[in-house]
């Protein structure tokens, strides 16, 4: 579990392709990997990755051909700069809001303006997951934590401030580029909560109709 606040920006290092799936090397920067131990999950630009080699200046992890499909690691290139966080332990500051790491797909940026000090977004997700995004509502962009400031069907609104600009990746964001997107998990949970029962597959053989005719309901 993470929170979307990012503690370094690092830089892939190596990206080893087997078959479908991806071996890196990330460069972790300024992040304490003092704490950091073999199975430890780091989230790479929203991505939860499973530390399989530790380094003293970096680490290795392997992105699964399923984690490929789904986000921008398909495209990604040695040199690129990535937001980096730990997983959270019971005395973290949850300073943004419960980020799983699973990314749910890419969103693409449509606009790009300065707004005084800020910088505005606007970013068109999949049809799919535009259903899970909501005026002030919590979403991750590459693996930062940010409100929904408007939506407008599929698009939606980011306000981005300097410190956090200046501490992601965020800042080089311009029209056209793809990022990581992670729905809020609560948003998901209703969904699912909500269903109709009949969806739900029954847990026996025995039904209403059996009961019935049986005699055990009148």
């Amino acid at each position: 579990m993470f929170t979307g606040i990012i503690e370094a920006l690092g830089t892939l290092r190596k990206i080893e392709r087997k078959g479908k799936d991806i071996r890196l090397t990330v460069a972790s920067g300024k992040l304490d990997l003092t704490d950091v131990k073999l199975g430890d999950s780091i989230a790479t630009n929203g991505v939860c990755l499973t530390v399989v080699q530790c380094l003293a200046d970096g680490y290795v992890a392997d992105v699964s051909a399923e984690t490929v499909s789904l986000t921008g690691f398909a495209h990604y290139a040695v040199g690129q700069a990535v937001n980096l966080e730990k997983a959270v332990t019971p005395t973290t500051r949850l300073g943004g809001h419960m980020v799983s790491g699973h990314v749910d797909g890419i969103a693409k940026v449509e606009q790009r303006h300065n707004r005084g000090n800020a910088i505005e977004f606007w970013l068109s997700a999949p049809q799919e997951l535009a259903k899970y995004i909501a005026h002030k509502g919590s979403i991750t962009i590459d693996g930062v934590s940010l409100t929904v400031n408007e939506v407008n069907g599929c698009q939606f609104r980011l306000t981005i401030v300097p410190h956090t600009a200046n501490e992601t990746t965020l800042i080089n964001l311009k029209a056209g580029d793809s990022v990581n997107i992670e729905v809020d998990l609560i948003a998901r949970y209703l969904e699912r909560l909500m269903q109709p029962a009949q969806d739900e597959q029954p847990q026996s053989g025995v039904t209403l109709a059996m009961l019935a005719s049986a005699g055990f309901m009148r």
